[in-house]
């Protein structure tokens, strides 16, 4: 295995860990979890057989929508990743910004 690809599995394994990590947190906190947890799953599963094993099994036990549902399907648009990435910034930075007044 090359340098690159052991920074690269390291990266991946660290950032999915973490995400998987806040996603568990989110059982018992106010929070997404079941939307986290997946997504933590699926960034391990790059380079993890085990990940990709436990995604499959999650993705098993989730409904799936029929075919025949009439509800129609929101649209995930570049407008709404922006109005959730600027969100989540605002709050992350309110929220090192009282932190820092705090102390």
């Amino acid at each position: 295995m090359t340098t690159l690809n052991q920074i690269k599995r390291v990266v991946i394994a660290v950032v999915g860990g973490t995400v998987l990590a806040l996603g568990i947190a989110l059982i018992v906190l106010p929070g997404p979890a079941f939307l986290v947890i997946p997504a933590g799953l699926a960034i391990l599963a790059i380079e993890f057989a085990w990940a990709r094993r436990w995604l499959r099994s999650a993705r098993a036990i989730l409904p799936r929508r029929s075919k025949d549902d009439s509800a129609p399907r929101k649209k995930l648009t570049m407008q709404s990743v922006r109005r959730g990435a600027g969100f989540l910034f605002r709050q992350v930075r309110r929220t090192l910004l009282l932190k820092r007044k705090n102390t």
